[in-house]
């Protein structure tokens, strides 16, 4: 990623992917944590920091957040200052590995178990030979459907140890070709899950062994184990993965981070899982108050995110203010804003973003969100844009505009409204009459 002096470099320097820890020191924008939870001694992200340094805390956590609201860099960020303090780090991003629309839980303890021994070759961790047997043998024993020769892990039988690339570098063959037929190969992707949903608890016993000696290797320090994208799950499919299997997902020894829906901390489902969860969420950065009067201090953290990427000189007079005001405190919504705008000023061969580039972009995605309402959904979300922000009963209903991304949820105390661009199709249709436009 590069900072953006012209127009042509806006695309890469507002690419929707989340900050690298390479990236942390020239593009990251400390101090946000003030404007999305009112308060700047509490976030979430160090209470998740502090407690992964603790190996006496639980040790299992959901991660909520808007998709689009940071969440991926923050934990970048968090995974830097770990790394710092001599933490071995590890992220999966589900979507990479895995098909998020067919993911089962033990989708997820097979990935963990690779995360493990990956971390365990990084920190040159000796692991002892039985140990590593019984984890080759955990694969290979009653796995008819692959020969292992093929997918590498013949070189299991050159040598003992990590440091000389024997039976681990096999074994993490044997995870390489496990992972394709994941995502590819629908006959061998349930003979892996039966393997793992029988035998669960020998599973636990093996990654609970491959932790311990890479704690003992680092004095002490838990790796940590970080699942990105499975907060992009729909609701029925998270809630196998989790709800079914919670007691099993958050009974590691060592910490590890689940990204969850937002959206379904609203069913009555969601109380079980924090029996099992120590659960967070990242608020979306506040650009309005709970009386829809601006929020100037929210809107100027966001100047300088934009700022840390690009010269302000780009943008015409307002236009930054603009896209800011419509994406409703999403990062994700405003890089879209302002990529989109970007393209149509380089089409008309300008060196600033006009208001007119920012109109179109803004346009097309309120026509994105309100395809995903019905007509007979507006009254609900009209009654919380007039006021009913915090005491909604239609928690089904809620549930729902919040899996579409029409409704999105602010901290501090906790409240809702209706996306920006949502009040100005309102606007439009004279349904909502606002005096400031």
């Amino acid at each position: 990623m590069k900072y953006a002096n012209q127009i042509s470099e806006i695309i890469n320097a507002f690419s929707p992917a989340p900050l690298n820890m390479d990236q942390m020191e020239e593009f990251y924008c400390k101090g946000t944590m003030e404007y999305r939870t009112s308060d700047k001694y509490d976030s979430p992200i160090e209470d998740i920091f502090d407690s992964c340094r603790n190996s006496e805390e639980r040790a299992a956590f959901l991660l909520l957040g808007h998709r689009g609201c940071g969440k991926s860099t923050e934990l970048n960020h968090m995974s830097q200052k770990l790394i710092s303090e001599g933490y071995y780090v590890k992220t999966i991003v589900c979507g990479k590995d895995l098909f998020l629309f067919d993911i089962v839980y033990s989708d997820l303890f097979i990935l963990l178990g690779e995360a493990l021994l990956e971390i365990a070759e990084e920190s040159e961790c000796e692991l002892d030979e039985n140990l590593l047997n019984d984890i080759r043998n955990f694969w290979n024993e009653g796995t008819e459907t692959r020969t292992w020769t093929e997918s590498g892990a013949i070189s299991c039988e050159a040598g003992t140890g990590v440091q000389n690339g024997g039976i681990l570098k096999g074994i993490l063959n044997i995870f390489a070709a496990i992972k394709a037929d994941l995502k590819l190969n629908e006959e061998t992707r349930k003979e892996y899950r039966r393997k793992v949903s029988v035998r669960s608890s020998e599973w636990i016993r093996l990654l609970g062994c491959v932790s311990e000696k890479i704690a003992g290797n680092t004095g002490g320090k838990n790796p940590i184990i970080i699942f990105e994208d499975l907060d992009k799950l729909n609701p029925e499919d998270a809630w196998k993965v989790f709800y079914n299997y919670a007691a099993i997902l958050s009974g590691m020894r060592f910490p590890v981070i689940y990204t969850f829906p937002i959206s379904l901390s609203y069913d009555a489902r969601f109380a079980a899982m924090e029996s099992y969860f120590v659960t967070k969420t990242l608020p979306m950065i506040k650009i309005e108050t709970i009386e829809n009067e601006p929020f100037e201090e929210g809107t100027q953290i966001i100047r300088n995110i934009v700022e840390k990427r690009a010269d302000l000189e780009l943008f015409e007079e307002d236009v930054l203010d603009r896209m800011i005001q419509y994406s409703g405190g999403s990062l994700r919504d405003l890089f879209s804003f302002i990529n989109s705008a970007a393209k149509r000023a380089m089409r008309r061969d300008s060196v600033t973003i006009s208001l007119e580039d920012a109109e179109r972009a803004l346009e097309e995605l309120k026509t994105s969100l309100t395809r995903r309402i019905e007509k007979n959904e507006y009254p609900f979300l009209l009654n919380i844009y007039n006021g009913n922000k915090e005491l909604i009963e239609d928690k089904a209903m809620l549930l729902k505009m919040l899996q579409a991304l029409v409704v999105l949820e602010y901290n501090g105390k906790r409240w809702h409204n209706v996306h920006p661009l949502v009040v100005k199709f309102f606007e439009e249709q004279g349904m909502i009459h606002n005096d400031g436009e």
